[in-house]
């Protein structure tokens, strides 16, 4: 009896076959952006004299491998960091600060012009642990800007609106406020409580 040979596979059409699956999930696959922490570099200052900072206007923030927090040298929990910088940024120390409403501790910040919270972390720190003290950190500046909204809101005709709803209106291009002088606003209250967190390398 007579060998039969075995069929032959038509692979021609495998390489269109490939370039069409390689197109649909190439289409059909979603990619994900990363999310990060939104910062802005303070601009270079061309100035050739040594600034001097005063140890009384820094609030040391250092974490640790273990995610442990020590705040000026002192174990803290995270949910005491925002009240601790607070109190901090709005002590008014120098008196040169007259809407602080501080404790006017003498030992403690200046103004919050001058005071600077310093964030230290180590390599073993976990990212969920250095983004809530990021956060808590900007929460504090938040409170003092809302609050000084507050205040100054009414004067200039933004009565119960807080910093960050003056943000949002600004940011709206369907608000029919005035615009000039709302950004004035958030200009003078960013000028009071500047956001000034440095990240210790």
């Amino acid at each position: 009896m007579a060998k039969r040979s075995a069929p032959e596979v038509n692979a021609g059409s495998m390489a269109d076959i490939a370039f069409l699956l390689l197109i649909f999930f190439l289409v059909t696959t979603t990619i994900e952006k990363d999310s990060g922490i939104n910062r802005k570099l303070p601009p270079m200052e061309e100035s050739e004299e040594d600034v001097v900072i005063k140890q009384k206007n820094i609030f040391t923030v250092l974490l640790n491998g273990k995610d442990q927090l020590l705040v000026e040298e002192e174990l803290m929990e995270l949910k005491d960091l925002r009240e601790a910088a607070v109190e901090f940024l709005d002590n008014g120390g120098d008196g040169s600060c007259d809407y602080c409403n501080g404790a006017k501790n003498p030992s403690s910040s200046d103004n919050p012009d001058k005071a600077i919270i310093s964030l230290k972390n180590e390599r073993e720190t976990s990212y969920a642990a250095y983004i809530s003290v990021q956060n808590e950190l900007v929460a504090a500046y938040n409170v003092l800007r809302n609050k000084r909204a507050l205040e100054v809101g009414p004067k200039n005709g933004f009565s119960g609106m807080s910093f960050i709803e003056m943000q949002n209106n600004y940011k709206n291009v369907q608000w029919v406020g005035n615009r000039t002088k709302l950004k004035e606003v958030i200009d003078q209250i960013k000028l009071e409580y500047p956001q000034k967190l440095s990240e210790v390398q």
